[in-house]
């Protein structure tokens, strides 16, 4: 049995046993009180990998003593499904049977249909799971019928306590007695991003080529310079260039650094770029003009440089974005016409700013400051202000310019 990995062998049996997940199954947790109280119902578990959602479904399996059943939805079919549903016809003795449908999101819109059936007239109680965000990803009526809880990653300190007993299990089965040093167990257990099941398979290599103590010059000789929660196909990714558009539209520099780096790391550097030139003109805006210059200027030279050079300029960059001034001005005055466009107005467009053969257009250029007041808006949307000037110094002085000139205050 040794041969079965480590967390594997130390997966937890019992709600008490469980890693992180606290606000689940933890003494005030929603699940475990559920449980308590003799109810199981249909559920979806979302978070990244090795938080514990696999082994969430067979305590509550377990505890209700309901009959399990797994299906992995990277390989599993409709007619293997349909197989789970004919063998719970035969059961006795089993208080229910509960469906565990990993990786949910492999399953597409047909196959997730066809699942309503059997869950809706009792045959079956599904635990779906997924790494992805399950209201992007999963059909809408399977998650009107699901309760959907979030796995957060596990906390360091969590970690260090499987750890621990991972160690304490290695010695048991080989009759050592290897200690681990305090670092080597906290690098350990940062190196996952949360994951327990990855910081328990760095341990079980490590544990084989060290002798007497484990240090954290073994463990490094294991993990990458930087081992982190960072899947371009996964929430993950689209998590984290929000996180970096957020601190930057929030002027907090260090954050933005931080998620930059975070995503450069990871090796993504396309996405860092694109998502930045989108930042300049969103969140920063007319309030410095110059910022999507610069933005185009800093991604260029990153995609000349590529990795590991690139991160000069985009730190560059994304510091002189949290510090600039931000207005949305512009991006919201858009919203505001596509509003009306939705709603149906602006269809007749005036006749003097059609065809030279309609007359009444007044051409700016032959009046002082290149300005005459006429109508540019459809008839039915005459005074409609869509543009607001944003409160900083550039586009206030452009408003006390347009006010001088307007004759307006």
């Amino acid at each position: 049995m040794q041969n079965r990995p480590l967390a594997d062998r130390l997966r937890p049996e019992s709600l008490d046993d469980m890693v992180g997940q606290a606000h689940l199954f933890g003494k005030n947790g929603v699940v475990r009180k559920m449980l308590e109280g003799g109810r199981v119902t249909n559920m979806i578990f979302f978070g990244p990998p090795g938080t514990g959602k696999t082994t969430a479904a067979n305590i509550v399996a377990k505890q209700s003593g309901m009959a399990l059943y797994k299906l992995n939805a990277t390989t599993a079919s409709l007619s293997d499904v349909k197989e789970v549903v004919s063998q719970s016809q035969n059961l006795f003795g089993a208080k229910g049977t509960l469906l565990y449908l990993d990786e949910i999101q492999y399953f597409n819109r047909k196959q997730q249909q066809s699942l309503l059936e059997y869950i809706e007239d009792g045959r079956v109680t599904l635990i779906a799971s997924t790494t992805d965000n399950p209201y992007f990803c999963i059909y809408n009526a399977i998650l009107s019928r699901c309760a959907v809880f979030e796995f957060k990653p596990v906390p360091r300190a969590e970690i260090k306590r499987a750890l621990r007993r991972g160690l304490d299990a290695l010695n048991a089965d080989s009759g050592r007695e290897t200690a681990a040093d305090e670092d080597a167990l906290d690098f350990i257990a940062g190196v996952g991003g949360g994951d327990v099941r990855s910081a328990l398979g760095v341990l079980e290599n490590v544990y084989s080529v060290a002798k007497d103590r484990i240090t954290r010059a073994d463990a490094e000789q294991f993990t990458p310079a930087f081992v982190g929660n960072f899947d371009r196909a996964g929430d993950v990714h689209y998590d984290l260039l929000s996180c970096l558009q957020k601190s930057i539209r929030g002027s907090d520099a260090d954050a933005a650094v931080f998620y930059l780096a975070r995503i450069l790391e990871g090796g993504d550097l396309l996405s860092a770029c694109r998502r930045l030139l989108v930042i300049a003109a969103e969140d920063i805006g007319l309030a410095y003009p110059q910022g999507i210059i610069l933005a185009k200027a800093c991604v260029d030279s990153a995609r000349e440089l590529g990795l590991p050079e690139a991160v000069i300029p985009l730190a560059d960059l994304v510091v002189a974005l949290a510090t600039a001034p931000k207005s949305n001005s512009a991006y919201a005055a858009y919203h505001a016409a596509v509003g009306d466009l939705q709603a149906g107005h602006g269809q007749e467009v005036p006749l003097h700013l059609q065809s030279p053969l309609f007359k009444g257009y007044k051409y700016p250029h032959d009046y002082p400051n290149h300005y005459v007041k006429q109508q540019y808006l459809p008839g039915d949307l005459a005074g409609r202000q869509y543009y607001v000037f944003g409160e900083n110094k550039t586009e206030q002085a452009a408003k006390v310019y347009w006010d001088k000139i307007k004759g307006e205050k």
